[in-house]
Parts: C-alpha cells; sequence; structure tokens
C-alpha cells in the first residue's frame, strides 16, 4: 500500500515522509502538479497534502479535487484553523484535518486509520463472508443492499445495467469500497474486482454496472 505525500517544505517532506515509510510505501512530492500526475498515474490508500503549496500554481485545494475525481482518501494539513481549512477546500471536503504543529503520535494515527480501513476491506471481500439471504433488500430497479451497523459496512449487489448515485455509507465519514465481483463504473471511472475505491464523506458519486457486481463498503472509523 502507497501513501502519496505532497509537502514544499524540504525539511518536513523528509521526516514526514519517514515516519509514513516505517506504515507504508510513500510517494513524496512538492508541488501540484507532481501530485495531480501522480493521482493521473497510479492508486494510494491516502493522499497527505499541504494546504497552501509553493513553487507552483496549484495548491493543497486542487490536490483534493483530483484525489476525489479518483476517488482516493485526502487528508490535509495545515497551520490553519479547521473552519479555514474546510472554507479553503469548499465545496470538497477532506477525509481527514491534521493541524501543524502535529506530534509523530498524530501522523501515525492518521495513516494507521486509513491502512486498517483498506485492510478490513479486503478482509471482508474474502470469500464465505457474504450476508445471508435474509440481510438484503430492494433498494432500487437494479440494486440491493445488506447492512451491518454493528460492524460499519453496507454490501452492495447490483444487476446488470445498473445505474444510480451512490448514498450507502455505513458511518458518517467516507467509506473504503471494495468490488468483490464484476465491474462498477464511478464517475466515469471503472473498478473491476479485486478493486478498491474511496469515497468521500457526503460524496454522491454516479454509479454504472453494466454486466453487474458485487462490493462491500467499510465505514470510515474514528475522527479525522
Amino acid at each position: 500500500m502507497r501513501v502519496l505525500l505532497v509537502e514544499d517544505d524540504a525539511s518536513l517532506r523528509e521526516g514526514m515522509g519517514e515516519l509514513i515509510s516505517e506504515l507504508a510505501e510513500v510517494h513524496a512530492v512538492s508541488t501540484g502538479e507532481e501530485a495531480v500526475a501522480a493521482l493521473e498515474a497510479e492508486r494510494f490508500v491516502l493522499v497527505i497534502t499541504d494546504l497552501r503549496i509553493s513553487g507552483g500554481e496549484l495548491g493543497g485545494r486542487t490536490v483534493v479535487e483530483a484525489a476525489r475525481k479518483h476517488q482516493q482518501a485526502v487528508a490535509i494539513v495545515s497551520a490553519a484553523t479547521p473552519d479555514e481549512v474546510i472554507q479553503a477546500v469548499q465545496p470538497q471536503v477532506a477525509d481527514a484535518i491534521l493541524l501543524k504543529p502535529f506530534q509523530i503520535d498524530d501522523i501515525v494515527a492518521l495513516v494507521e486509520r486509513f491502512l486498517a480501513l483498506r485492510q478490513d476491506v479486503a478482509r471482508l471481500a474474502s470469500p464465505g463472508l457474504q450476508p445471508p439471504a435474509s440481510a438484503w433488500s430492494e433498494v432500487g430497479a437494479h440494486v440491493r443492499v445488506a447492512r451491518d451497523a454493528a460492524s460499519a459496512t453496507a454490501w452492495v449487489s447490483v444487476t446488470p445495467g445498473g445505474d444510480f448515485d451512490w448514498t450507502f455509507y455505513p458511518t458518517p465519514g467516507g467509506a473504503g469500497v471494495g468490488v468483490v465481483d464484476g465491474a462498477f463504473e464511478v464517475d466515469g471511472m471503472t473498478y473491476s474486482a479485486p478493486g478498491y475505491f474511496f469515497l468521500g464523506a457526503g460524496q454522491r458519486a454516479r454509479v454504472r454496472s453494466p454486466a453487474g457486481g458485487l462490493a462491500v463498503a467499510v465505514g470510515l472509523k474514528g475522527q479525522g
């Protein structure tokens, strides 16, 4: 699993990168342009970006927008207040905010939170863990859902031709989604089994499944 780190301060970028590398592979860049290019080229379990990035035309807000376009989780690092960060990235919503100055435990806990989500999704996507037939309910012409509040999960089964807005969030935060079978087109991007994508809190993505598919969504736990 890889983390994209976007930080224009060389010493901070190096220090954060060393901490994160104890948990996951790190791809560190110093500009918004490099970050957007990286998001176009590969997938990350988490994007961590400074809100204000010097040395280029693109700032942290653009990185958040690019992460959302590619259904990837994103955390903002900033010395601003949480309210100022929220205002700066609207209408997008960051999945977590890390305020400067922060402690080592803060950055470690942030990364572990998203790694754990990815691991939970992978575990549930294993064969034999699907809900029983009695747990499913119809929510549309092509869509069935099985929810489990105790484990903060929502299974989504789509028959061929399904076309719907994704509103299945097991928790108030975002959700990691594992494609167990078939394929899902999310806002124009295709994820085939065993694919993984992340939908941010309140993100109303348009989803299609021409051939049908099965996915499990796990809610992001804890506070951002």
